[in-house]
């Protein structure tokens, strides 16, 4: 019996089988234990170019949707859209230069355009699903920096996304 644990019993040492490769001299090391593999190019999510392009557009989305954009309207006093595609693009533009450009690259510069300042949010949670078939957000169309927000899911809401089967 043991009293206070003055008389308890080593433990024994375990010894691993690394610990006794340690030991070996580098001539008995096996053959495939001393060459070492040519490391294996894995591609860190932080430089794999379709995850940045993700996220540069979640956050140009996010930037969108927090936004008020200018929609001209038409004739009728609706939302200006054209289609392209099979699609319906309500189109959008981040302030008057851009609509200017965009006015001017169709030639039609002269004429006086009417618009409406909309929450980026707005036009695709709420209009986008009010037009027939698919319809999306074209954003600054004309420009260097156009942006086209397509009727797919998490851009537009489930109902009226293409890659679920909604059609408006």
């Amino acid at each position: 019996m043991f009293d206070n644990g003055d008389d308890m019993a080593e433990p024994p040492v375990r010894r691993s089988g690394i610990a006794d490769l340690v030991d070996w001299p580098a001539s008995e090391v096996p053959t495939a234990l001393r060459e070492v593999p040519e490391p294996v190019p894995v591609m860190v999510p932080e430089r794999d170019p379709v995850v940045v392009a993700r996220r540069e557009f979640a956050v140009l989305l996010g930037e969108f949707r927090r936004t008020a954009v200018l929609v001209p309207l038409d004739g009728s006093g609706d939302l200006w859209s054209a289609e392209q595609g099979g699609v319906r693009w309500i189109c959008a533009f981040s302030d008057e230069v851009a609509l200017a450009r965009f006015a001017r690259a169709r030639g039609d510069a002269g004429r006086e355009w009417v618009y409406r300042a909309v929450l980026g949010a707005r036009l695709l949670d709420v209009m986008v699903p009010l037009l027939p078939g698919p319809a999306g957000v074209a954003l600054d169309a004309g420009g260097e920096d156009g942006v086209l927000f397509p009727p797919v899911v998490g851009i537009v809401p489930d109902s009226v996304a293409v890659d679920l089967g909604g059609v408006g």
